[in-house]
């Protein structure tokens, strides 16, 4: 069964976790909600960690675009990735995104398949992986959604979301 895509003004599934690992590199698991709840935050998906365009372009635009969307009352930034939270912090660590970007693994593709942004990548040997996509969720809210196609690349950049504050 296909899930309908998220889409602007829906409520996030809240009961979902994800990994990442703290600073002291202890693996941790925050849900949904906690990560929303009561805070204005910027989600972005990868396809991959590691990949060309996520590596060279999108990530990258949020870490370099940090200082501005923070000053327009961001409050965290995270990006999903259906990799295992041991990839997502080895790539956090490549492109050194310090503690500005929570670094988040998707590894079944739980919240990915509960949003409806998987991505069937089999043919390419990468298997499902998330859409890429960024949206602005206010307190468990989609208030903007930038879901790409495929894996392109036109409209989740920082910029875009930024234009959009």
């Amino acid at each position: 069964m296909k899930t309908q895509a998220l889409a602007q003004g829906d409520k996030l599934p809240g009961d979902i976790k994800l990994n990442y690992f703290d600073k002291e590199s202890n693996m941790q698991e925050i849900s949904i909600e906690e990560l929303t709840k009561g805070k204005k935050v910027v989600m972005l998906a990868v396809p991959g960690a590691f990949t060309p365009t996520c590596s060279l372009k999108h990530l990258p635009g949020f870490v370099e675009k940090y200082d501005e969307l923070k000053a327009k009352g961001v409050d965290t930034i995270a990006c999903v990735g259906v990799n295992d939270a041991f990839v997502m912090d080895a790539w956090g660590k490549s492109i050194d995104v310090g503690d500005k970007i929570l670094l988040l693994a998707d590894g079944s593709a739980i919240f990915t398949k509960a949003i409806g942004a998987e991505l069937d990548l089999t043919d390419k040997g990468l298997g499902l992986r998330s859409r890429r996509y960024t949206m602005l969720v206010d307190d468990g809210v989609v208030k903007a959604l930038n879901l790409e196609e495929g894996g392109a690349f036109t409209v989740s950049s920082a910029d875009n979301i930024l234009a959009g504050l």
